[in-house]
């Protein structure tokens, strides 16, 4: 599954009427494999910078990219050896020799140099624009063309298959790692490439850790299991989270907190409509999360008002979601001029913009019980009104529940990419 030279070809038009310069050269450094500390000469799996390999679609290391406004672009790769012919079976990659990158600069010396993509060792860059074309080159890279989507959906789909083989499997004494090992492997059963990021299954009182690494607890009966993982295909990722209740006791309260989960997910995907404001879907989900708490008799007060005091950051301390694509949080950010606030929760927010066409972002209200915020002597004192704390103090060790998923922007209904992964409250109650 290989980009076109169609698909390249409007990219990088795309990207030259962002960059905005007459005369600056610009280069994009691929980067080079980093080496394992103590291991010999063993690297870490290379992976190309990522505006690099979204404008060539190859992750050679060392190559670089370079664009010239006056000429258009230029491909510089390095020349395999032999060595690399004989260790890695590695061929000549497309594009002009790298050594003939030096003489291309010197003949344009007496113009400004601007590195993107991965730092250029022995290049001497001028970093006063770079952050305002890095700006405008995310931008640009923000909605996904047909061969992206083609990707985004394949991965979504193996991600689909590897949940669905989970879920027989997900029963009390099975160890977070073993349930990882499974569902990762299913991954490339169908069609991965790789994970997109590390894999998150967390049982009971380890929900509550927001990015959680699988270790040996096993999963006890009654228990909640948060799985946050997705598949690649081709560099791009899903990025997606189902909760579940093993089977054993009594489910009432996973029930009710799940169903809070599910409807504020599902009105926040709903409301991802072009020209949508994603802090105010962030906004209506922190009210949601206080409506259904306060119906379960765990906050007092009118939502609005325990919103605007920011107790939903008790609960709910992430924001609502990011975009995704080439890479887990792949051209997030913010909207020139606005600026990351210091609320709680809020502050937490990587995407502020509007959602345009093709935009695909991941939707991830959670509800969760986590000691380090919960209990802070500050914050018991300043919401001693309006919390339940008895009630939430013995639901310590639940952990918590979120539900993600990954969500293209049309120009009219939201198209739900990862709607084949069950999420209603029946398949996420196991028997």
């Amino acid at each position: 599954m290989t980009t076109s030279s169609r698909f390249l070809d409007a990219r990088r038009a795309r990207a030259a009427a962002a960059l905005t310069t007459e005369s600056d050269i610009v280069l994009f450094g691929a980067g080079d494999p980093v080496g394992i500390p103590g291991g010999a000469d063993q690297t870490y799996p290379f992976l190309a910078h990522a505006e690099y390999f979204w404008l060539t679609d190859h992750e050679n290391p060392g190559s670089v990219l370079a664009f010239d406004p006056n000429e258009g672009w230029t491909d510089f790769v390095p020349e395999t050896t032999v060595a690399e012919r004989v260790w890695e079976g590695r061929g000549d990659a497309p594009g002009t020799p790298l050594s003939r990158l030096a003489s291309w600069l010197d003949s344009r010396k007496e113009r400004r140099i601007i590195n993107l993509g991965s730092r250029i060792n022995g290049i001497q860059a001028d970093h006063a624009r770079e952050g305002e074309l890095r700006d405008a080159l995310t931008h640009v890279r923000r909605p996904k063309d047909e061969a992206e989507l083609e990707r985004m959906r394949a991965a979504c789909a193996a991600s689909a298959t590897a949940y669905a083989r989970l879920l027989p499997r997900i029963r009390p004494g099975v160890t977070e790692r073993e349930l990882q090992i499974e569902l990762e492997a299913d991954f490339f059963r169908a069609g991965g490439d790789r994970t997109g990021y590390g894999s998150i299954v967390a049982a009971g009182s380890n929900a509550a850790v927001l990015h959680f690494s699988p270790g040996s607890r096993a999963l006890k009966a009654g228990e909640v299991l948060l799985v946050d993982a997705g598949a690649e295909v081709r560099r791009y990722t899903s990025d997606v989270t189902r909760t579940y209740r093993a089977a054993g006791g009594d489910p009432g309260f996973f029930r009710d907190l799940y169903s809070v989960v599910l409807g504020i997910e599902e009105c926040a995907v709903a409301g991802c409509v072009r020209g949508a404001e994603w802090r105010d879907l962030h906004m209506q989900a922190c009210h949601g999360v206080l409506a259904g708490l306060a119906g379960m008799g765990l906050v007092r007060g009118e939502p609005a008002e325990l919103v605007d005091r920011d107790v939903h950051a008790l609960f709910f301390p992430h924001g609502l979601g990011h975009m995704v694509g080439l890479g887990v949080r792949d051209a997030s950010g913010y909207l020139p001029g606005r600026v990351r606030s210091t609320r709680p929760g809020l502050n937490m927010l990587r995407t502020d913009l509007p959602l345009e066409r093709d935009y695909v972002i991941t939707v991830e209200p959670g509800i969760y019980f986590i000691a380090a915020l919960l209990n802070d002597a500050e914050k018991r004192a300043r919401y001693a009104d309006c919390v339940a704390w008895d009630r939430v103090d013995a639901l310590m060790d639940f952990g918590g529940i979120r539900i993600e998923d990954n969500v293209r922007i049309t120009d009219g209904a939201p198209e739900n990419l990862t709607a084949a992964i069950p999420k209603s409250l029946d398949s996420a109650l196991l028997a």
